[in-house]
Parts: C-alpha cells; structure tokens; sequence
C-alpha cells in the first residue's frame, strides 16, 4: 500500500464488490462520507449468476446480468474485473482453513482474495489507502466470526487497513478510523444472519433492486454441485479442474452409471443448446426419433457402454414410453445409430445419480 501524502490528494479506497447487497452498502457507506471508492471484482468461475440464468427455460425471469457490473453502475464507479481462475484453485483444491459444509473454502477464500487485492494495489500505478469489505459479523459460519475476522486481516498482509463498514463498531479501530479518513460514528454495528438492518439501509439509499442474498453467490456452499465436484475428482483419481470442468458441472443431469464414465444429460432445449458446444471434446448421444436430450459422455465410455447410455437417455426423451428409441451416437470419430428400450423409471439406480 503506497505511502499517502497529506493534502496531496483525496482519499481512496478499493472495495470487493461480489455483486451481492453487502458489498453494495459498504461501498455506498465510505462513498457518502467523501473518500473515492473503485471496485475490485474476482472472477474464480464458480459464481452462480450469469450463463445458468440465460439459458434455463425455469430460469427465464431471473435476471440476466452481472451484479458486480450492476453495483458499479448504481454507485457510479469504476470496476475492475481479475481473472484468477489459475491461482483460485490451490483455494479450492487445497484449504488452510478447511471447507464449510459442502466443498466452500470460504475462510481462506476471503483471506486470498484480500491479499489478492493488496497485490493488485501494490502492482497499481493509482494509490489506494484501505481495502473495504462487506463483511458482517455472525453472518457466515466459517468466515464471517468474530474470531475469523483478524485471521483474514493478518494472513491477507491487509492488516488494520482492511476496513469493514457494515460491522466495524463491533471490532476495534481501523487506521482510516484512527486517522480521521472516515468517520467511525457513521459506521455500523450489524451482526447476525438477520438481513432486516442491510434491507432498510439499502431502502434508505434507494436501492431496491439488489441481488437477493439467499444461497450466497457461490456454487461451492451449493450442496449438489459440491456432490459432483466431489466425485469428478475421485473418478479421475486426482484434485484438479479445468474452467470447462467446473462449467459442466452447472449444467444438466449428471449419472455416473459406471465408475470410468459418467452421462451429463441436457434438462431442458437450453441446455442442450449450451452443451452443443461440446460436442467436439465429448462422446455424445442424441434421440432421432423423438425430442430428447443431448448427452454428453465424461470419462473412459468403451463401445459396450454406449447401449445402456443409449437407454438411459432414451428414458430421459418424449420417448421414454416408447417400445424403442432411435439414438444417434458420435463415438471414436465415428456416426452410428442404435435401436434401444428406454430404461424404466425404476431401472435407474439412485446410486447413479450424482
């Protein structure tokens, strides 16, 4: 963090925008008390908005639009959007500090991307004085604690320049509070899980329409998609992702009917429009004589595996009553087609289902 020279220019601050109302207010709140507020978003390919809005029929009066984006245009601001997909995934695949409850490392997430932020500043040829978050205490079990809270400031390198607006009476000073660069009295004291104070401070800023907290803005607390993170590793034998992998997670019914394969089957027409662009990395399967699914193959599928995927995907087609199915498969770089029963309901063992 570079040195600041008094008088010499105004104060200013980098605020992690996640998209998500918090981070909204925090910024909002060091804005109204004068200091020049830009916004540092981090993008680790595990967020929730975006593609899986656009292109599901249930999903279809959900907004289509990024958050962070949309926070930066309410508070009139720049936004700067790092990719750290590469460096994210020894977060991921390695936590310090353990997982939540499904496959979150939300502690040391918080910690990286603080320091990611410190890093960005110092490697900036703009001066910033402190990092604001939206952090509130009580909020999140694993890292939003009041034990949790220094943890992230000392092992970032932020230290007392890590300023938390939205919780900041409940810890001690900062140095922007020491040295006067806000002011603490108009700080808060929110904590807890209850989000009735965020609610009425956004209503009192004339903010209404905000990204709804529930679920938080990661797949990695999503219990499901934890489940199939889970197990793409295993069936690989190793802890490691590509971007498409974590993608193709989002996306469809997964069904692992063998051990050295597994059957990513599009839901619905939007799906199966998203996973024709997979097409030439992947085995694949598409009823002919009926609408149905088109369906991915991830794994090692031998030539005596594809009449059961065959099967089930035919059950999964406006066919699945149907005395048989015709299902084109694209395997080996060749084009054949197969004449199969669909699999009753009760033929598909729940253990398939990822």
């Amino acid at each position: 963090m570079k040195a600041r020279l008094a008088m010499k220019r105004p104060i200013k601050a980098i605020a992690l925008i996640s998209g998500g109302l918090d981070s909204l207010l925090a910024a909002k709140v060091i804005q109204e008390q004068g200091v020049v507020v830009e916004g540092i978003n981090f993008f680790t390919g595990f967020c929730v908005e975006g593609h899986t809005h656009a292109i599901r029929k249930k999903d279809k009066d959900k907004l289509k639009r990024n958050n962070a984006l949309w926070v930066a245009e309410q508070l009139d601001m720049p936004l700067h959007i790092v990719d750290i997909i590469e460096e994210y995934k020894d977060v991921v695949i390695n936590p310090q500090h353990g997982y939540g409850a499904n496959m979150n490392p939300c502690l040391d997430c918080k910690i990286f991307m603080v320091s990611k932020a410190m890093q960005w500043i110092a490697d900036s040829d703009y001066e910033y004085d402190f990092i604001i978050t939206g952090e509130v205490i009580g909020q999140r079990p694993m890292s939003q604690r009041k034990e949790t809270m220094p943890v992230i400031a000392e092992q970032s390198g932020a230290n007392d320049r890590l300023l938390r607006p939205l919780c900041a009476k409940n810890l001690p000073p900062t140095l922007p509070e020491r040295e006067g660069w806000v002011d603490r009295e108009k700080l808060f004291d929110f904590s807890g899980r209850n989000r009735k104070p965020q609610m009425a401070l956004a209503e009192h800023y004339g903010f209404t329409d905000y990204a709804q907290p529930a679920g938080g803005c990661c797949f990695l607390t999503d219990k499901n998609y934890s489940s199939k993170l889970a197990d793409l590793w295993q069936a690989r034998g190793e802890r490691a992702y590509e971007l498409d992998d974590i993608m193709l997670l989002k996306v469809g019914r997964h069904i692992r009917p063998k051990s050295h394969y597994k059957m990513i089957v599009a839901r619905e027409e939007g799906e199966t429009r998203f996973l024709q662009g997979y097409k030439k990395q992947f085995p694949h399967l598409q009823p002919i004589s009926h609408n149905g699914p088109l369906t991915l193959l991830d794994g090692m599928p031998t030539a005596a595996d594809l009449e059961l995927a065959a099967q089930i995907t035919a059950r999964y087609s406006q066919g699945r009553d149907a005395e048989s199915v015709t299902v084109e498969i694209m395997f080996e770089g060749e084009t054949s087609t197969l004449q199969v029963s669909p699999l009753a309901a009760h033929e598909i063992s729940p253990d398939w289902m990822i």
